[in-house]
């Protein structure tokens, strides 16, 4: 069944999906071109509370990979990066708890999301991830909280997924409109 839209939209979050089908090769500049989409997010007092961890050797790879849960491992070792998306708790002007840190990360994770379907690659986000896997990243858990690890590729061969993952390689039906409004 193909998705509706009742009003006219950008056509990269038309297109965009959570596909499984992954190839691994994204080169490092493409990396750094999703990053820069994502700085220019819109954050409370600019804080730009995100940050990254780029599978950008072996050993970060694997305890980035052994994070994921059996179900997204199962697909997501065929990315040519993985990235650990983390968030900064406080504030560094003035040192409080930044309330609105995990939603301006969301934002930047979806500027990035949206780069990448504009360049034709894959960014699937994936919160099946073991926070006690990622210790061994060495990062300051007192002052970062993990987010969402995206799995970046081209387009891969669907033939290539299990047979649930490939019946599942099919953009997903949304709610109608009406059913996202609660009071108007």
């Amino acid at each position: 069944m193909d998705r509706v839209y009742n009003y006219e939209i950008l056509k990269e979050i038309k297109d965009r999906w959570s596909r499984r089908a992954l190839a691994d090769d994204v080169i490092k500049e493409e990396i750094n071109a999703l990053l820069e989409a994502a700085r220019y997010a819109p954050s409370c007092y600019n804080e730009q509370p995100w940050r990254f961890v780029i599978s950008d050797s072996e050993s970060k790879r694997i305890i980035i990979e052994n994070a994921l849960t059996e179900g997204n491992r199962e697909w997501a070792f065929k990315a040519s990066h993985l990235i650990l998306v983390v968030n900064k708790k406080e504030f560094s002007h003035n040192g409080k708890i930044n309330k609105w840190a995990e939603f301006d990360t969301g934002i930047a994770v979806g500027y990035l999301m949206l780069e990448a379907e504009r360049r034709g690659l894959i960014a699937h986000p994936m919160g099946g991830f073991s926070k006690d896997r990622l210790f061994d990243l060495k990062l300051d858990w007192e002052e970062y909280s993990p987010i969402v690890i995206l799995a970046i590729g081209s387009k891969g061969d669907v033939n290539s997924l299990s047979k649930e993952n490939q019946n599942r390689e099919n953009p997903g039906l949304r709610n109608d409109l009406k059913k996202l409004i609660l009071k108007r």
